[in-house]
């Protein structure tokens, strides 16, 4: 079992491999996008192309695909390609770092038993302090088998290094300045601004955008993908994956993210009554206190997708004035979604949005 082929992303894929092929690809990057845009699946090819026989030496816009280097690599077994993502802590505090990545091996297999199509990280999991020693350690070594070492660090914001003066996150910040020569370092976050200062500054920052529609149509048309999909409408999953393709394998929690969403619309558009304000108060004081910031903005996510609906429905029905609203009432989720990259409680930036959602959609 391998990982799917990567779909879309062409532009930027010919921008990182001719900085590569030219030996000015930074050697600690952040892919940064909206959420299952297939920001790990693209620094995962980004790895085997880095690692390729021939790629950077023929100078090929692609991984060769054939070379025992790619061969491994997109099996992710191969040794010199270290894949970290979030984890629930393991029950033995003070694992070592073979117990850490023999961890992460049996997830990997199951993730490629899965034919490379997992779903999202839990809100749960993290990327935990022992982790980041495991990955400095493993950094110290030379390449087992290529000329190089590529380690890829996904959601990147569940990092827990927030422990003062502990030594392996500094280290770890001392690797993302300073990587051997013969290292890179591919992280990748939907929440940039929940990263740490001292890790933004020490990255190069990319824009990876959603995929366009062809692509995601090349997506849905791969076997993989259309077993696992058989059963979904093929409407249905464009409209739902909306450029991000790892959104639909996260059903649970995106069912969540609906009903939560829904909630909130259904009370924005309650009426200026005594009533209608307690309704807004009570979904405002649902949705947790900081902590919770990823689960808060896929709920944003949700309640763009349920706004987009909502004005073809108006517009469908000749209410142009109301759907006009609801599209103007868009912009101010999406400042929400801006807000919620800092470190603002969501109670509060939900009854802010309450509020302005009300006064748009309901003047």
């Amino acid at each position: 079992m391998s990982l799917r082929p990567l779909y879309g992303h062409a532009a930027l894929r010919h921008r990182l491999t001719s900085a590569a092929s030219d030996d000015r690809l930074p050697a600690s990057l952040l892919l940064q996008g909206r959420r299952g845009v297939g920001k790990q699946r693209l620094a995962l090819w980004l790895g085997q192309y880095l690692l390729c026989d021939r790629a950077l030496a023929d100078r090929l816009p692609e991984p060769c695909g054939s070379c025992p280097q790619c061969r491994y690599a997109v099996r992710v077994v191969h040794p010199d390609l270290h894949w970290f993502f979030p984890r629930p802590r393991l029950k033995d505090g003070d694992a070592s770092p073979e117990e850490i990545k023999a961890d992460y091996d049996d997830v990997i297999r199951e993730r490629m038993e899965a034919e490379g199509l997992w779903a999202p990280s839990l809100g749960t999991e993290g990327l935990h302090v022992r982790t980041m020693r495991a990955l400095v350690h493993q950094s110290t070594r030379r390449p087992a088998m290529a000329q190089r070492a590529v380690f890829v660090v996904g959601d990147a914001e569940r990092m827990i290094t927030q422990l003062g003066g502990d030594h392996g996150a500094n280290a770890f910040l001392k690797l993302l300045e300073e990587p051997p020569p013969s290292t890179t370092l591919i992280l990748t976050t939907s929440e940039p601004g929940n990263l740490l200062p001292t890790i933004t500054s020490r990255v190069v920052a990319i824009r990876v955008l959603p995929l366009g529609q062809q692509d995601m149509e090349d997506f849905l048309d791969d076997a993989a993908v259309a077993r696992k999909l058989s059963r979904v409408p093929r409407a249905d999953a464009l409209a739902r994956m909306n450029g991000a393709p790892g959104e639909l394998f996260g059903a649970d929690s995106m069912t969540a993210a609906l009903a939560a969403a829904q909630r909130m619309l259904d009370a924005a558009l309650e009426p200026s009554t005594p009533n209608g304000s307690a309704e807004r108060i009570k979904v405002a004081a649902r949705q947790g206190v900081a902590g919770a910031r990823g689960t808060f903005t896929d709920i944003l996510e949700a309640l763009t997708h349920l706004l987009h609906r909502r004005v073809q429905e108006l517009v469908s029905l000749g209410r142009d004035v109301d759907a006009r609203r609801t599209a103007s009432a868009v912009m101010l989720v999406e400042h929400t979604k801006a807000k919620a990259q800092g470190n603002l409680s969501p109670q509060l930036l939900s009854a802010a949005l309450l509020t302005s959602l009300h006064r748009t959609l309901r003047p």
